[in-house]
């Protein structure tokens, strides 16, 4: 594992997100299209490789933990507009915040 220093770690910008919409792409057995509300920078659509272990019912309304600053990138035509974390495990385990908090909270 390589190590970072503090001022890499900060350029990361993670954040709470709520998330209101969830749907299977058409096409893949894998990807599910998110729209996730993150408050003051507004509502971001997320496409997410979890759909072998998660239906999309299972985030609807679930706080997530989004990174907000990653650049975008085309995936089966839609644009992903940030990452949802999850773990490396099989099946993966979703970041998610304990207590309701408002959409848009950072994390540090």
């Amino acid at each position: 594992m390589e190590l970072i220093g503090i001022d890499e770690f900060q350029k990361i910008d993670l954040r709470v997100g709520l998330v209101k919409s969830a749907e299977k792409v058409p096409g893949s057995e894998k990807l599910i299209r998110l729209i996730v509300d993150l408050g003051e920078l507004g509502e971001r659509q997320i496409i997410a490789g979890l759909g072998k272990w998660y239906q999309p019912e299972f985030f609807q309304g679930k706080y997530v933990i989004i990174v907000a600053n990653l650049k975008p990138k085309k995936m089966m035509g839609y644009e992903s507009q940030g990452m949802l974390l999850a773990t490396d495990t099989d099946p993966p385990v979703i970041a998610t915040v304990e207590k309701t908090v408002k959409p848009g909270a950072r994390l540090f």
